[in-house]
């Protein structure tokens, strides 16, 4: 696959300085800025890297927002661990040896772009970005979706995961981006984070920095025909407000999140608070799969980068690599 963006540096002074107080901050005065139709626009290159993880870390309990010096030893232990991390390889290590796990020698710390700065909604120091359940945390599976998830990996294994290029995940074979970045629910994962707003009269598309999945909202629209379901499901959007509302459903059987069923909604809301924030929520309900529904908030953030091009395909030599290892385990 081709390889991702290099993350953006930034100096511990000016993360510190990012601590004491948003320039953008939303106020009950902000006006939205509005096309020659009259709804808010929301056009232009986005990004959600954070460093705040979905699932909160147990050592927080309930506690979902930190108070400013929780937040600032966070950043100050992503500045020291991404300094270290950027020191140059040893090129006198040892080669590793199969069944050795190393993201090392895959892609070192250069390429990751996954934030460096705890979320922070509206004016909230977040220590996870799901907000419900209580706990942070991913409702547990209901039995049902446990008794299908177990007969789904049996078959896969039983099959072979590795036989054919039809048994790998879709990432892999560059049908669409993975950890859910492309969505919907959309979400920060290691590297390529942005997104690239565009509207026009009843329509809002978004094209996401990761495989370059381009995804498009019809604004009050019809269903697709039942015999559609594509890539990132029917999305169908349409304004309350100032806020965008999105209500997804009928994914493509091959897309999963979280091992979802056919039947997962996802309800997303996108709201302009400063020239700079975009706030962005989401809900998936799947009653086949999760004993509740759940929801969580991201900051997206205005950037003058650049949206790179994902050639996922030019250059996609991993794909053959793996089934060739395949087929000479099969010999030996």
């Amino acid at each position: 696959m081709s390889a991702p963006r290099k993350m953006r540096k930034i100096p511990i002074a000016l993360l510190l300085l990012g601590l004491g107080g948003s320039l953008n901050a939303q106020t009950d005065t902000y006006a939205v800025p509005r096309l020659a139709d009259g709804t808010p626009d929301l056009q232009g290159i986005w990004t959600n890297n954070t460093i705040t993880p979905l699932t909160r870390p147990a050592s927080y309990g309930n506690q979902l927002i930190l108070d400013r010096e929780e937040a600032l030893q966070l950043e100050r232990e992503v500045a020291a661990f991404t300094e270290a991390a950027d020191q140059p390889s040893d090129p006198n290590r040892e080669a590793p040896t199969k069944g050795q796990i190393d993201l090392a020698d895959s892609y070192n710390n250069f390429w990751f772009d996954d934030g460096t700065e705890v979320a922070r909604y509206n004016g909230e120091y977040r220590s996870s970005l799901i907000i419900d359940p209580a706990n942070g945390q991913l409702p547990a599976y209901t039995p049902a979706a446990e008794t299908r998830i177990a007969a789904a990996r049996a078959e896969r294994d039983g099959r072979g995961s590795f036989d054919g290029p039809e048994s790998r995940p879709l990432p892999e074979r560059c049908l669409l981006s993975f950890g859910s970045s492309s969505g919907p629910p959309m979400l920060p994962i290691l590297y390529n984070n942005h997104y690239q707003i565009v509207q026009s009269p009843g329509y809002v598309m978004i094209l996401v920095e990761m495989v370059h999945d381009a995804r498009i909202i019809r604004v009050d629209g019809e269903p697709l025909p039942e015999v559609m379901q594509p890539w990132m499901g029917d999305s169908i959007g349409h304004w309350e407000g100032d806020t965008l509302v999105v209500e997804t459903s009928r994914f493509n059987s091959l897309q999963q999140f979280r091992n979802s069923s056919q039947n997962m909604r996802v309800t997303e809301r996108f709201t302009r608070v400063a020239d700079s924030t975009i706030n962005y929520s989401f809900t998936v309900e799947d009653p086949d799969t999760f004993a509740q529904s759940f929801s969580a908030e991201i900051p997206m953030h205005l950037t003058s980068d650049r949206l790179y091009e994902y050639a996922c395909h030019e250059g996609n030599y991993s794909l053959p690599g793996v089934l060739a290892g395949a087929r000479l385990d099969e010999r030996q």
